[in-house]
């Protein structure tokens, strides 16, 4: 293993102590540390992650870049790739608080409208019991489901408590109309959790539909990230019909804006950090806005109960 520099070190140590971090920020420490602009210099940007990547895979961790799906935004953040009993013990949130979170991130996985959160009312009035591991104790032998006290007795305050935590922590968000979604460390950290469970990906970028627009075919499972949707429709000229089954797409042209934006419009893989080259051009304004900081709940890498999916013409007769 080749050794890293300090230059290196303090990349890695800024992640991990501020948790996962905007593209823009990331290439500021970088630019701090090197006297190079990532842009101009894309090559030894490539190299450094390349060398930090070779050295975190020693102990079965590395750097991420991946897109918050509330608003388009690129970050990168340092993730253990691995979900093994020793590592979950690693977490500063009690069993009752990692049920929780479980518990919300199953809920809002369940949305067949992929509306990507859930109101802080439903956060709350969400029962733990249903967190309970299947196929252990009385209940393999055809018993009585037993419910641990600590989820039974969860209180409201308990529950308004953990939220806050989660919030702060940068695994839930609240989102512009006050919901609560997914924070960018869920995004960073869950990404097989979702594959895991056959979370419908986006048909531009294949990553997780969490917070996706859904093709106006009812019988089509078609979803695309709003950000994706116009790196498509770019993309084609005349009239913009899905993907998959050719159904009109009532796609509004947002407004355009002159910004600072990466190079290419292309999600980042989560394997591959984007580089940080960028241009002036013309680009649709970004909503939204994400929270943040670092620690967290690794055992929500595997689920603990299967997702019931609500049919999508269910779901918009509400």
């Amino acid at each position: 293993m080749s050794e890293l520099s300090w230059r290196h070190q303090t990349l890695i140590q800024a992640l991990l102590s501020r948790g996962p971090l905007k593209d823009d920020e990331f290439h500021s420490i970088f630019t701090a540390l090197t006297g190079k602009n990532s842009g101009a210099h894309k090559r030894l940007f490539d190299e450094y992650l390349l060398k930090i990547n070779k050295s975190l895979s020693y102990v079965q961790c590395e750097l991420r870049g991946f897109r918050n799906q509330y608003d388009g935004q690129i970050y990168y953040g340092v993730v253990n790739n691995v979900s093994d009993e020793q590592s979950k013990l690693g977490t500063k949130y009690s069993v009752p608080q990692i049920a929780f979170f479980k518990a919300i991130i199953e809920a809002i996985l369940q949305d067949a409208a992929a509306e990507g959160s859930i109101s802080d009312i439903d956060v709350l009035n969400i029962r733990l019991e249903t967190q309970v591991l299947t196929g252990t104790g009385s209940q393999s032998q055809g018993g009585p489901t037993q419910v641990p006290p600590a989820l039974k007795n969860f209180s409201i305050s308990q529950k308004q408590k953990a939220l806050d935590e989660l919030v702060q922590d940068q695994w839930l968000t609240r989102t512009p109309d006050g919901n609560i979604g997914l924070g960018v460390r869920s995004f960073l950290d869950l990404r097989s959790y979702f594959r895991n469970n056959d979370i419908p990906p986006c048909q531009v970028c294949n990553e997780a539909g969490v917070k996706a627009e859904l093709c106006q075919n009812e019988s089509c499972t078609v979803r695309v990230h709003k950000y994706c949707l116009q790196k498509l429709f770019s993309q084609r000229k005349g009239e913009r019909v899905c993907p998959s089954c050719g159904t009109q797409w009532h796609y509004v042209v947002p407004k355009p804006e002159l910004i600072e934006e990466e190079n290419e419009a292309d999600a980042p893989t989560q394997s591959q950090p984007p580089s940080g080259s960028k241009r002036k051009r013309i680009e649709s304004s970004k909503p939204g806005n994400a929270n943040a900081v670092r620690t967290g709940p690794s055992q929500a890498s595997r689920p603990t109960s299967d997702l019931r999916r609500t049919t999508r013409s269910t779901t918009r007769s509400k």
